[in-house]
Parts: structure tokens; C-alpha cells; sequence
């Protein structure tokens, strides 16, 4: 098959089985031994361990009390693994959805949000089945770092009250109402759970640097607790403000409902299931960043629809997958989503035997688990990344996390998203360009089209040598289809040449996604060289971190290879 036809030809279309099919499902096939059980077992026994305080914390900071965190995480975790798309994915309640939850159940209260929820979680499930998963890639980087940023400082300040140990008879949703009130209340600070919460945060954080393998969220709070049962210490615990923790699942249960309460939570149920699809379709792609695995976006939403509804009949909250604990997963060992499976048993066998400990936890030092969530949610690095790459990324990333602070979640993705397209279609216009007749490479050849392009023969470099082709626009719509051309990659060559003699842009997020598939051939052993680049096409994937010694840069593709030849022929003594 010649070149033309090699790259005219497309994949088979998957058939519905093979695009709905969970991930279970598949690898049970293939077979489950003992030893990939036990692998799980492990696995999931450590995610169970991290997930315990986290889920109580996150439900806490919603406004709800702490055991429909861990219903969330049982019933939700449980479904996500099982019917999911995504191997190693591990699902439960979010930080993300804090603010989200917390305005809701301020405005409609908890029925409202469990029917908000009933209606994303049918939505999601019709989102799958349109197959719309795969739209995800319309939002740009700079979208999902800004609304992520803005979460995390909005979690900070809903934990001000406890970090601080504040009396307050009640604590708005919104920021800035939440400030005012805390500014009031600061006459009664606690310096007992202001103690307790700074030592929560220093145990986490040198645990996690000295004996990274130690729970530390756990240990931060069972710590906490311990210190204030034995010294007396007059600071709210879970106990003292929510009561005994119930000891089983609750019956299923939907609230009684109308039309006018299905149009007043309507919006609510648009915005879990926007923030829903994407941060748990961004948790199953990390989960692939660090597997080399590919999961089924659209069985995933499915799963994740069905997971939500299931969640809040059984008392709960909304659910996602979740990127912290989905990569702890995989740092356990985990093969299959048994792992994910029986982090949920090993949640439920808690509620079972040991709830009523739980009554015992300071709230300071959730409080402070949380701290640390939002500091590790804000992105910091690719925040300031961003900022500094042009000024058409930095006003979608400002926008964003303006509007997720001061207005609303499901307004500044709308509004980041709108300005993303806009701002792609002004880089379109700006980088269109008209050829001088100056060719970039030493050989031209004409296309089907008669325009002039690079012409190489792929067997003129022999098998050690592969060369690809970018052509058109590199930016976030393309990187998936980008990236999955490129990761059905079967061989590994000792050289790999990508030629952006075609690509007449570049953003940020097609950058950082090719980062990701040049790191994966670095590691092994491949040498990784980038030709024709236009200058500013170069600054962008110097910005991502494509940069020596990582990614070499040549002219040409013949300058490409015979720099590679050269650097890999013996030394002569």
C-alpha cells in the first residue's frame, strides 16, 4: 500500500457492543486469576483508606452531613468500576462539586439536589448513548484549569469556619456573602482548632514527602481525633454537630416532585451534569496519560449517569470520577476495576463495623484535609504557564475563574468555551499564510491538489526510522483524533520524526497533549525529533516543555535523520 492510500484509509467504525461494553466486562473475559485479585485487593484496600476521610470531608463542605459522602462513595464507586468505560477509574463524591452542591442545597434544599441530580444522571445516560462523550475536547485547557482554580479557592474559604473553629449560626454558598459572614464571626476564634487544623495540614504534607506511601489523610484525622478526645478539647466533631453516623445503606428513596420543582432545579441539573461528564472524562484521561490504556468515553458517561442516580436514591450526593484517588489506583497496583469494586466494599464493611468512631473526628481536621485538597485542585504551575503563554489563553483562564468565584460554574465554562472558539478563530485568521516560493526543505512535490508540499519515502530510512506528518490546525478540537492516531503507534523506533511543515498553529492543549505521547517514547528509548516548525508554532511547544533534551529540532526531515545517524553510530577510538 502506498503512502497516499496508507493515509487515506480509516479504522472500521466500532459497532454499540464494542463502544458500550463496560471495561468489567472485557477484561473478565480475557480471564481474572488469583494474582490479578490479589493485585486489586491491595489496590483497592488503598484508595478505600484515602477515600474514607476524603468522602466524610467533601460532604461536610457541601452543606450535607458526612455519611451521605460515604453512601456516595460505596453506591457511586461501586457502579462507576463496575459499568465504566475506564480500567482503573475510581469514582465518589468530588471536591469539585463542593460549591456546586453547597448553593444548591442552600436554594432547594436536599430533595432539590437529589432531583437535580436524578435529572443529570439521565442526561449523562443520554449523553453516552448519542455518543457525545467524545465533544469533551471542545473544552480548551484553559477553561478546565480556570474553573478548577476557581473551585479550589472557593473550598479554601468554605473551610475557613473550621479551620478557624468560627460559631456561626448559618454559612452562605456564595464567596462573597460566605467572607462577609466569616469576617463577623472572627471574634470567636478557636486556637484549639486552629491547632488541631494546622497540625492535620502538617501531618498530611510531611507524610506526603517523607513516607509518601503512608495514609496521610487518615492518619491527619484519626490523629486529630485521638488529641482531642484525650486533651479535652472544646472543638466541634462530627458527633457533636451531625449526630452518630447510621451504621447501613438507607432504603432507596426519590423525593416527591411537580413540574414547577423540575423547572426550578433544571439549570442545577445541566450544571451537574456538565461538571460531572468533565471531570470524570478528564479523570479516565489521566488514567490513560498514565497506563498507556485508552478508555470508552461514551460507555463512561453512561456508567457515570447511572452511578448518580443510584447515589442520591440511596441517601447520597453526587458522584464523578475522580483524578486524585483514580491515580492512587493506579500507584497500588490496580489491574482491573475489581480494584474500583472493592474500594466501595471496603467503605461499606467501615459503615458496618466501625461508624460509630467517626463521631469522634474533629471537624478542624477535615477542615484540613480539605485545605490541602483545594491547594493541590488549584493547578498553580499551569496557571501561571498559561498566563504567561499569550494573551489570548490568559483572558479565557482569567475569565473563567472570575466568573466561577463571583457568578457561577456552568456561566464561566460557557463563557470560557465561547471565548476559546472566538479567540481559535482569530489565531486562524492571524496564521494564514500565502507561499513565496521559497521551499522549506530541499525536495517539493505536488499533491492531488497541486499544492507544493514535502515529499520523503518512508523506506528510504529503514525501519529504524518512522516519520509522521501533521497537517492542518493543532489545536484542542484536534488533539484527540491527533493523539489516538499517534498512540496506535505499535513499534517503538529508535528514531521519531513529527513534521509540522503542514501545521500552521498550535495551542496549548494540543501541546501539552503531545508532551504526554513524546514522554511515553522517551522512556522508551526512542530519540524524538521535530522538523519544519513554523517560529511560532516553536514557541508554543517550547512553552509546553517540548524543549532539548526531550525534542530535538531540525530544518528538514533528511536533517532529522542523519542527525539521528550520526548520534547514534559508534565513537571512533
Amino acid at each position: 500500500m502506498d503512502l497516499s492510500a496508507q493515509r487515506s484509509a480509516k479504522p472500521p467504525s466500532p459497532t454499540f457492543r464494542e463502544l458500550f461494553t463496560p471495561k468489567l466486562v472485557t477484561l473478565l473475559r480475557e480471564g481474572y486469576d488469583a494474582r490479578t485479585l490479589t493485585a486489586d485487593a491491595i489496590s483497592g484496600l488503598t484508595v478505600a483508606i484515602v477515600a474514607l476521610p476524603l468522602s466524610m470531608a467533601i460532604a461536610i463542605g457541601s452543606g450535607l452531613s458526612p455519611e451521605k459522602g460515604l453512601f456516595t462513595a460505596i453506591v457511586g464507586g461501586f457502579l462507576i468500576s463496575a459499568l465504566g468505560g475506564s480500567r482503573f477509574q475510581i469514582g465518589g463524591p468530588a471536591g469539585a462539586f463542593i460549591v456546586l452542591i453547597a448553593a444548591i442545597v442552600e436554594r432547594q434544599g436536599y430533595n432539590g439536589l437529589v432531583l437535580a441530580t436524578l435529572m443529570a444522571g439521565l442526561m449523562m445516560i443520554a449523553a453516552g448513548f448519542l455518543r457525545l462523550g467524545t465533544y469533551i475536547k471542545y473544552i480548551p485547557l484553559p477553561v478546565t484549569v480556570g474553573f478548577t482554580a476557581g473551585i479550589a479557592v472557593i473550598i479554601f474559604a468554605s473551610q475557613l469556619r473550621e479551620l478557624l473553629g468560627l460559631h456561626m449560626a448559618s454559612e452562605p454558598a456564595a464567596l462573597a456573602p460566605k467572607l462577609t459572614a466569616i469576617w463577623s464571626a472572627l471574634g470567636s476564634i478557636n486556637p484549639a482548632a486552629i491547632a488541631i487544623s494546622a497540625l492535620s495540614v502538617a501531618t498530611i504534607v510531611g507524610l506526603r514527602r517523607w513516607r509518601p506511601k503512608w495514609p496521610g489523610m487518615l492518619i491527619a484525622v484519626g490523629l486529630g481525633a485521638v488529641l482531642t478526645a484525650m486533651l479535652g478539647l472544646e472543638i466541634t466533631t462530627i458527633g457533636s454537630r451531625f449526630g452518630d453516623i447510621p451504621r447501613m445503606l438507607p432504603a432507596p428513596h426519590i423525593p416527591a416532585f411537580d413540574l414547577a420543582k423540575l423547572r426550578a432545579v433544571f439549570p442545577d441539573a445541566i450544571a451537574i451534569a456538565l461538571l460531572g461528564s468533565i471531570e470524570s472524562l478528564l479523570s479516565a484521561v489521566v488514567a490513560d496519560g498514565m497506563s498507556g490504556r485508552r478508555h470508552r468515553s461514551n460507555c463512561e458517561l453512561v456508567a457515570q449517569g447511572v452511578a448518580n442516580i443510584a447515589s442520591v436514591t440511596f441517601g447520597g450526593m453526587c458522584a464523578t470520577g475522580t483524578i486524585a484517588r483514580t491515580a492512587t489506583n493506579l500507584r497500588a497496583g490496580a489491574r482491573t476495576p475489581v480494584s474500583g469494586m472493592l474500594h466501595a466494599a471496603y467503605l461499606l464493611l467501615f459503615l458496618l463495623i466501625a461508624a460509630p468512631l467517626a463521631a469522634y473526628i474533629p471537624l478542624a481536621a477535615l477542615g484540613g484535609v480539605l485545605a490541602v485538597v483545594a491547594w493541590n485542585m488549584a493547578e498553580k504551575q499551569e496557571f501561571a504557564s498559561l498566563l504567561r503563554s499569550s494573551w489570548g489563553d490568559a483572558t479565557v483562564l482569567v475569565a473563567t475563574f472570575l466568573l466561577t468565584i463571583f457568578e457561577d460554574l456552568t456561566v464561566a465554562i460557557a463563557v470560557g468555551v465561547t471565548l476559546g472558539a472566538f479567540l481559535f478563530m482569530h489565531r486562524m485568521a492571524e496564521d494564514v499564510e500565502v507561499a513565496t516560493g521559497s521551499p522549506l526543505v530541499a525536495e517539493d512535490a505536488a499533491d492531488e491538489t497541486g499544492a507544493s508540499r514535502a515529499s520523503y519515502d518512508p523506506a528510504e530510512y529503514g525501519s529504524d526510522v518512522l516519520v509522521y506528518r501533521i497537517s492542518g490546525a493543532f489545536f484542542f478540537a484536534a488533539t484527540s483524533s491527533v493523539r489516538a492516531v499517534l498512540d496506535r503507534i505499535g513499534e517503538h523506533p529508535k528514531t521519531f520524526v513529527l513534521d509540522f511543515d503542514d501545521v500552521p498553529l498550535v495551542d496549548s492543549t494540543a501541546a501539552k497533549s503531545l508532551e504526554g505521547f513524546v514522554h511515553t517514547l522517551s522512556r522508551a528509548g526512542t530519540r524524538v525529533y521535530f522538523t519544519s516548525a513554523r517560529p511560532a508554532v516553536r514557541r508554543t511547544l517550547l512553552r509546553a516543555g517540548l524543549r532539548t533534551p526531550l525534542v530535538a529540532y531540525a530544518p528538514t526531515i533528511a536533517d532529522a535523520v542523519e542527525s539521528a545517524r550520526k548520534s547514534s553510530a559508534p565513537k571512533q577510538p
